[in-house]
This record gives C-alpha cells, structure tokens and sequence, in this order.
C-alpha cells in the first residue's frame, strides 16, 4: 500500500552535502572578511573610516570606528565558531549590523566623501547594493533565513 502525504520527500543526505559545504564556506570566508575588516578599523585603515562616519552620528569618529571594528570581530569569529544552534542566531545579528551601517554607506554617497579608492559617484554607487548582498549572505550562510521560514511554514 502506498502512503500519500502533502510533505515532497526529504532528500538523502548526500544530495544536501554539496549545498551544506557551500553554505559552510560562504559562513567561514564571511566570518573571515568580518574579522579582517574589524581589524583595519582598530589599525592601517583607521583614518579612513572614521572619513566616512556620517556627520549627523552625534558620536566622535573615532569611536564609532573603533566600536564597529570591535562588533565586526566579534561578529565574524563567531561566525566561523559558533555552534550549530547559535548559527542561526548570529545571522541575523550580522545582517542587523550590515543594515545598521548602511546609512554610513548612503551617507558617503551623498556626501561624495573619497576612501578606500571609492573616489568617483560612479563607484560610490556601485558599492550600494552590495550592503543588501550582504545580509543575504549572513542569512543565507548561517541557515537564519531556512530556519526563520521553517519556524514560520510550522505555525
């Protein structure tokens, strides 16, 4: 007798194991990209950030700067750390510090502020839609994204 049920079959594990490992090295290469950002804004490229800090944040440059470098190190070693059930977690405080931050990104547009080689209007608009590729990628890494539409689809 043959069963039906509403629920497509689950795929073996081998066949997830491909998108499992990419998911994983997009999660470690992020994590990598986090921690090394965060230590140029606490060394070589100090200056640099502290240029694009939007002139309305009513808090010194220099600390804003160094807060971030502090939260984006944090945020990329637990990225590459972090157990399995806090992956999903550490998501989507990445994606909320890359939308957080991207007003600053907004800000050096529209201000036409020079740094990192981004010297043109041309090229300070280009790097804005990589800010949302970002929190696509936070989520889509860490499973937040997966785990936030299955939680939803089990209501």
């Amino acid at each position: 007798m043959t069963r039906t049920t509403d629920r497509p079959a689950t795929p073996a594990p081998a066949a997830r194991a491909p998108a499992g490992a990419l998911r994983t090295a997009g999660r470690l290469a992020l994590g990598a990209a986090l921690v090394f950002a965060g230590s140029s804004h606490l060394t070589f490229a100090r200056q640099e950030f502290q240029a694009q800090v939007p002139a309305w944040v009513p808090v010194d440059d220099d600390a804003v700067v160094l807060a971030s470098g502090v939260v984006e190190i944090g945020l990329g070693a637990a990225l590459a750390a972090a157990p399995r059930r806090f992956r999903a977690p550490v998501g989507w405080l990445a994606a909320l510090f890359f939308v957080a931050i991207f007003p600053g990104n907004l800000s050096h547009y529209a201000t036409q502020t020079d740094a990192f080689g981004l010297d043109t209007d041309t090229k300070r608009l280009v790097r804005l839609p990589f800010q949302p590729l970002l929190v696509a990628w936070a989520l889509w890494s860490t499973g937040a994204w997966r785990s936030w539409r299955a939680a939803r689809a089990g209501r």
